[in-house]
C-alpha cells in the first residue's frame, strides 16, 4: 500500500497528468475533474469499469493492465493508496523524478481553489455531499465538487464548476482529510472504522477532532451519533452547528415517517418548521438531509429554502439503486459495507419491500473490517429475511488466515437464513432460488459485489 506523500510539491503547471488506477471512485472523480480544467489525462487501471468508460468519452486515454510504458510521456503522476509500491508505472515515475501525488493531495490543491465544504464520517458522506451539491446548485452556485459516488442528477461524481464552494468527500481512512484547507467541516457520524490504522477508537475519534478544529469557518456535526458527540465535547472550535433527533440540535428532525419507499420528515431550524419528503427512503437519510440544510444555512441561504432544495436531491448510484425486475423480483445494489450503514440500508429496504421478502446478497470488504465487525455485521444482516454471504474482497490487504465470508455467517443465531456461498460463480443461482414474487435481492458491499446484478438478473429468468 502507497502511503500519501504530503511533502512532494505540486507543481504550479500539472501538465499531462497520469493516473495509476484510475477506475477507482476517487481517481475517476479526479480525473474527470481535470478533464474538465482541460488538462490532458491518461490512465491505467487492472480491470475495466464503468468509471472507465466515462472517462474515455471525456478524452482520457487508459489502459487495461499496469505496465511501465503506460507512463508515456506524463508530467505528473497521481497514485491511490490501494497500490502496492512494487507498481511498475509508479516505480518509473519515481525514478525519472516526476511529481508523484497521492490521490488526497492532488484532491486538496484543486479544492485549495475554492470555498471547501468537506464531508466526512463513516458513512452517509457520498450522500450528505450529494445533497450538499444538488442544493447548492437549486440555489444557484453552480458548485465544484468530487464525491465518492455517481450523483444521479449529474450522470457524475465530480464536477468543476463556476460558483466559489468546492465540496468533497472526505477521506478519514488513513488521516488524508487534515491535509485540506477547509472552510466548513461537515461530520455525518463518528462511527468507528479502519482501526487497523488508528490502532484505538480514541485515536480514531482524536483524528476528527483535528479535522473539525483545523475547519476555518463552521462545523456541523451530529447531535445523535455518540462518536460525534464525544468528539463535540473535545471541540473548541468558535463556530458549530448540530443537526439530529436531539432536543437540543441547531437544525432538528422530527416526525420521521420512514414507512415507505419515501422518507417524510420534519426539519426545524430557529422556530421555523419545514416538512420534507425525500425521493428516497430511510431514516437515516432524513439525517443527513438535516446535516446538509444546516451546512447551508451556515453559509448564509434561507432555512426553507435550503430545505426544499435538499429535498430535489435523487440519489447517487449503488445506493438501494434499482437494476431491473424478473418474474416479480426487483433487484437493487446499494454500497453499504460498514455494520451501521448495513442496518440502515437494510431497514429503508425492508420499509419499501412491504410484505415480500428482502434477500440480501453480502459481500464483506476488507479482511481487517470483516474480523473486527463479524459479530455486528450478523446482527445488520439478520434484518433480511435471507442473506447470501460471499468471500472476502481483499481490496488493499492481504488474507488473513481463518478470516472468510464464514466468520460473519457462524455469528447469526439463526442459522435457517443466512447460507455462505464462498464461490462468486454459486451465488446467483443460490439468491434466485430464494426469491418470489413480490421480494427484493439486493447485493451490498463496496466491492465488486454489484457487477453479479446481471448474473442475478438472469438467473431469476431460469
Amino acid at each position: 500500500m502507497i502511503k500519501p506523500d504530503y511533502s512532494q510539491p505540486v507543481p504550479e503547471d500539472l501538465g499531462k497528468v497520469h493516473f495509476v488506477g484510475i477506475g477507482g471512485s476517487g481517481m475517476s472523480g479526479l480525473a474527470r475533474l481535470l478533464l474538465g480544467m482541460g488538462h490532458q489525462v491518461t490512465g491505467s487501471d487492472v480491470r475495466d469499469s464503468d468509471n472507465i468508460t466515462q472517462l474515455r468519452k471525456l478524452g482520457a486515454i487508459i489502459t487495461i493492465g499496469h505496465d511501465a510504458k503506460n507512463l508515456g510521456d506524463a508530467d505528473t503522476v497521481v497514485v491511490t493508496s490501494a497500490l502496492w509500491p512494487t507498481n511498475p508505472e509508479y516505480l518509473l515515475a519515481k525514478e525519472r523524478g516526476l511529481p508523484v501525488l497521492h490521490r488526497s493531495a492532488m484532491l486538496a490543491h484543486l479544492a485549495s481553489t475554492g470555498k471547501l465544504i468537506a464531508v466526512a464520517g463513516a458513512h452517509g458522506k457520498t450522500t450528505s455531499t450529494g445533497m450538499v451539491v444538488t442544493a447548492l446548485d437549486v440555489l444557484g452556485a453552480d458548485p465544484s465538487f468530487v464525491n465518492g459516488g455517481v450523483i444521479q442528477a449529474y450522470g457524475a461524481s465530480s464536477n468543476f464548476g463556476s460558483g466559489e464552494h468546492f465540496v468533497i468527500e472526505a477521506d478519514e481512512s488513513d488521516s488524508s482529510f487534515l491535509h485540506y484547507q477547509t472552510d466548513t467541516v461537515l461530520i455525518t457520524n463518528v462511527d468507528p472504522d479502519h482501526l487497523d490504522h488508528f490502532g484505538s477508537l480514541e485515536a480514531f475519534e482524536g483524528e476528527f477532532v483535528k479535522f473539525a478544529n483545523a475547519a476555518s469557518n463552521l462545523v456541523v456535526i451530529s447531535s445523535d451519533d455518540p462518536g460525534a458527540v464525544r468528539v463535540s465535547a473535545r471541540l473548541s472550535h468558535g463556530r458549530v452547528l448540530t443537526f439530529g433527533e436531539a432536543e437540543s440540535a441547531d437544525v432538528q428532525v422530527s416526525e420521521i415517517d420512514a414507512s415507505g419507499p419515501q422518507v417524510k420528515f420534519t426539519l426545524g431550524y430557529q422556530g421555523t418548521k419545514v416538512p420534507v419528503q425525500l425521493s428516497i427512503p430511510g431514516a437515516h437519510n432524513a439525517l443527513n438531509a438535516a446535516g446538509a440544510v444546516a451546512v447551508l444555512v451556515g453559509h448564509g441561504f434561507d432555512f426553507a429554502q435550503a430545505a426544499n432544495a435538499v429535498a430535489t436531491f435523487g440519489g447517487t448510484v449503488r445506493r438501494f439503486e434499482l437494476h431491473g425486475e424478473r418474474r416479480g423480483v426487483k433487484v437493487y445494489d446499494d454500497f453499504a459495507h460498514h455494520p451501521t450503514e448495513v442496518a440502515a440500508a437494510l431497514r429503508a429496504a425492508r420499509a419499501a419491500v412491504g410484505t415480500g421478502k428482502l434477500i440480501t446478497v453480502f459481500q464483506p470488504h476488507l479482511y481487517s473490517r470483516t474480523r473486527i465487525f463479524a459479530q455486528e455485521f450478523a446482527e445488520a444482516l439478520s434484518l433480511s429475511d435471507q442473506v447470501v454471504v460471499l468471500d472476502v474482497y481483499a481490496a488493499r490487504e492481504d488474507p488473513e488466515p481463518g478470516v472468510t465470508g464464514a466468520l460473519i455467517t457462524d455469528r447469526f443465531s439463526d442459522q435457517g437464513k443466512v447460507h455462505y456461498v464462498p464461490l462468486w460463480e454459486d451465488a446467483p443461482a443460490a439468491a434466485a432460488a430464494l426469491a418470489t414474487k413480490g421480494d427484493f435481492i439486493m447485493t451490498m458491499g463496496c466491492g465488486d459485489v454489484y457487477k453479479m446484478v446481471p448474473e442475478l438478473l438472469e438467473a431469476l429468468e431460469k
